[in-house]
């Protein structure tokens, strides 16, 4: 596992707390009306984080429903369980989207939110929701535009390289930002077998209560946080204040307001 994957300590916390408000509701909410328009019965999740997308998923299905949520991360599917303890149609599981541990054709649906772009082989991992999809069956996903159209992480992503200007911290246009081809997205997943593919682009407002809540947000609830230590674990408060400082300059000093832009990817395992 690399530090741009590796969610633990208190990331899981603060990024629950935090981020998904700030970045994830809006799109949890847009993949779950997707989701239950086919009214999937067996529902997998790769790359659940701490559940915001299974939250939504949970209350767009019926009772009937049976959804598997898994992540790469033992910390961040710990968390995620104990704030879902009561729904018994979930279960919870550790599971690397690239070596999935369940058999051929188990699936009415995979969904994925935002995880596609950690994925280190992404046509692997495609190919194994093709694997463990029924014929006719969905693959739903998301990633991040660029850099620039998300506003939030273009203004801290700008701030941090004043607080380490020979090595700034690159992780948010690296990783979350950095894998928005839509052409190689679809190239990736016909080279998995997946068929029928469909893009939307959807635009969303991203809010916090205050730059320095969003600040902490993206320094210490994402694998931001581990560059920062990497660099200087002394200057985690410093990079954040930076941070708040930046965003406050732009957004101004009460609550703040963003623009974020996603792709939403559509995909269907064809018959065999």
């Amino acid at each position: 596992m690399s530090a741009d994957d590796r969610f633990a300590g208190s990331i899981p916390e603060i990024y629950n707390r935090l981020l998904v408000p700030l970045l994830f509701e809006p799109y949890a909410r847009d993949l779950a009306g997707r989701l239950a328009t086919a009214s999937p019965a067996r529902v997998l999740e790769t790359a659940a984080g701490t559940g915001a997308v299974t939250r939504a998923i949970a209350s767009a299905l019926g009772p009937d429903a049976r959804i598997v949520a898994t992540d790469l991360n033992q910390p961040m599917i710990d968390f995620a369980r104990m704030e879902q303890t009561h729904d018994t149609r979930i279960v919870w599981r550790q599971a690397d989207a690239q070596t999935l541990p369940f058999e051929d054709e188990s699936f009415d649906a995979v969904v994925c939110q935002f995880g596609a772009m950690f994925f280190p082989d992404r046509v692997k991992a495609f190919r194994e929701a093709h694997r463990v999809l029924k014929v006719g069956g969905r693959y739903i996903f998301n990633v991040w535009d660029e850099i620039a159209a998300n506003e939030f992480a273009d203004v801290v992503t700008t701030a941090l390289a004043t607080v380490f200007p020979q090595d700034p911290p690159r992780f948010l246009a690296r990783t979350p930002h950095g894998h928005h081809d839509g052409k190689l997205i679809r190239s990736q997943l016909a080279h998995a077998g997946l068929v029928d593919v469909s893009i939307d682009a959807v635009e969303a407002r991203s809010r916090a209560s205050s730059a320095l809540e969003a600040a902490i947000a993206y320094c210490q609830g994402t694998p931001l946080r581990n560059e920062i230590e990497a660099r200087d674990g002394s200057r985690l408060q410093e990079a954040t204040t930076r941070a708040a400082e930046a965003l406050a300059a732009r957004f101004g000093t009460g609550a703040i307001d963003g623009r974020m832009r996603a792709y939403v990817f559509t995909a269907r395992r064809g018959s065999s």
